[in-house]
């Protein structure tokens, strides 16, 4: 019975010593996640707004404002953006687009990494200040540039054109990143396959790819996202009605003067939730890649 009560009294003090800092801790948790809570209302607020007004018919949204309930569901203004625009084709043209240079955009950024980060190419350090400036460099200042090339070469107007100007643009920013992460990367491990007859491609694709996948799939969901919501250079290589993106159709809609504003806000939610669902499908794969490459 003595050796029972110890050990109770023992798990007894344990749990009060495990329990104490998250006691001591409590204030500051609630804290924070309140200031969570806020801003998550924050931003959630237009978005409300926006599929508020979506539902609304021009009549309701004239006569109660933006801020009021709509009466009921009212889907003509989704209906007849889809059907003016041709939605669903410019859902596809935006998801070609994105999932290409995503995919191309990795391979070549892993590539050049790979040569930079673990081959130690000379002059490898001038070659990253290059592609740092690179992304610096403002689209207005690549436009033209790019136009007289596209035109030149056949490409205007066509999606590979924008395939193309992207790939090399989301490259340069994921070689800059990759190599720095590559960098780092154990040479023991590297030397170990070399000495077991591994050649270099076989080292690149059955080693440093996999482990550094979650980094990769980081990069291609982020080079997704951010092709998907390019406004600027589609707009200007994409001329043709059946060849545009999702951002240029809303942009180029919002300037027509029969637009209302229950149409309008339709456009945009139509816009958003293409991105939101792909955020949530791809979310606990970011999450988990974000925190493996932080552990690593």
């Amino acid at each position: 019975m003595t050796s029972l009560s110890l050990r109770r009294e023992t798990a007894q003090v344990r749990a009060a010593r495990r329990r104490a800092p998250a006691a001591g801790a409590g204030p500051g948790r609630w804290a924070v996640l309140a200031a969570l809570v806020v801003l998550a209302v924050v931003m959630l607020v237009p978005f409300a707004i926006v599929t508020l007004n979506a539902l609304k018919t021009p009549a309701e949204y004239a006569a109660n404002g933006p801020l009021a309930l709509p009466g009921g569901i009212y889907l003509d203004g989704l209906v007849e953006f889809w059907n003016r625009v041709d939605f669903g084709r410019k859902l596809l043209n935006s998801f070609l687009i994105s999932a290409s240079v995503a995919v191309l955009a990795v391979t070549l950024a892993v590539l050049n990494a790979y040569a930079l980060g673990i081959g130690r190419v000379r002059g490898r350090l001038w070659i990253l200040v290059l592609f740092l400036m690179a992304n610096t460099l403002p689209q207005e200042a690549l436009v033209y540039p790019l136009y007289y090339i596209a035109k030149e070469v056949g490409l205007y107007d066509s999606r590979m054109a924008v395939i193309l100007i992207f790939t090399v643009v989301q490259g340069a920013f994921g070689t800059y990143l990759l190599a720095a992460v590559l960098g780092d990367f154990p040479r023991e491990i590297i030397e170990a396959a070399a000495m077991d007859g591994a050649g270099r491609w076989r080292i690149l694709w059955r080693i440093v790819v996999p482990v550094s996948r979650p980094t990769l799939t980081v990069l291609a969901i982020f080079f997704f996202i951010w092709t998907w919501n390019e406004f600027f250079l589609p707009l200007v290589f994409l001329i043709s009605n059946d060849n545009q993106t999702v951002p240029v159709a809303l942009g180029v809609l919002q300037g027509d003067k029969m637009m209302d504003v229950t149409m309008s806000s339709a456009s945009a939610l139509l816009g958003i939730i293409p991105a939101v669902v792909f955020f949530l499908i791809f979310q606990r794969t970011l999450t988990r890649g974000v925190t493996v490459g932080a552990v690593k």
